[in-house]
């Protein structure tokens, strides 16, 4: 998928939140976007999904504007998102999160919906729980399995590795590597390890504003990391 974003501004009441945001995802590549907290990182997420309008700016999807689409649109375009706080189905069983996934976008049954959820074996041995039941390392594999039935060409990922355990942040980061050269991932993340071990490339945001942007391989991690410590 060709993903441009071109100066996109956002505000909440007075408060300009988003300004002059502008930057592309190279198919098949995972770009990471850097930030203190308040930085505008999960509202510029927000945008790209659909889920609330920008003010300003365009959005591309493979060259056709899409910034008026809804988020149902943007889905069936081929986006996924994951938010923070993962927003499962509590009340129903893993399974039963997958299936209804899958049956949205008429993957359900499929080799794709198989694949999908051979990424994590944890959640066959899950299968039949409650999803409210699970860890939160499980309930994020969770996310990420309902997101990749759907077969997305971009995968927009809101702080992945908040609150898990090591091993689980781990299998995350290895299928994320596995998914280079087929899908895209837009990753929002506060863990700086696991960003520079996933990401091609950077943007980092400051007060609302791109401050820097880069290939991941001109970056050093003492670079990077001043723009996220408190």
């Amino acid at each position: 998928m060709e993903f441009h974003v071109e100066t996109l501004d956002q505000h909440y009441g007075s408060a300009q939140v988003l300004r002059q945001i502008s930057f592309e995802i190279a198919p098949g590549e995972c770009l990471a976007v850097l930030g203190r907290n308040g930085a505008g990182k999960s509202t510029l997420l927000k945008c790209l999904m659909g889920l609330i309008p920008p003010a300003a700016g365009t959005v591309r999807i493979d060259g056709a504007d899409a910034t008026g689409w809804s988020a149902h649109r943007r889905s069936r375009a081929g986006l996924a998102y994951v938010p923070q706080g993962r927003e499962i189905f509590s009340e129903l069983t893993v399974g039963e999160n997958v299936e209804a996934a899958a049956r949205a976008h008429g993957t359900y049954g499929t080799q794709a919906m198989e694949e999908a959820i051979d990424l994590f074996p944890v959640l066959r041995e899950m299968w039949k729980r409650p999803g409210g039941a699970l860890s939160g390392g499980q309930q994020q594999q969770l996310a990420l399995a309902r997101a990749l039935v759907t077969q997305p060409r971009l995968l927009i990922l809101d702080e992945p590795t908040e609150g898990i355990q090591p091993n689980i942040v781990a299998a995350i980061g290895e299928v994320l590597r596995a998914l280079k050269g087929r899908v895209s991932v837009l990753l929002v993340e506060q863990y700086l390890d696991f960003a520079i071990d996933t990401a091609d490339a950077f943007v980092i945001l400051s007060r609302g504003a791109v401050v820097e942007a880069g290939r991941a391989e001109a970056m050093t991690r003492d670079h990077l990391s001043r723009f996220i410590a408190v």
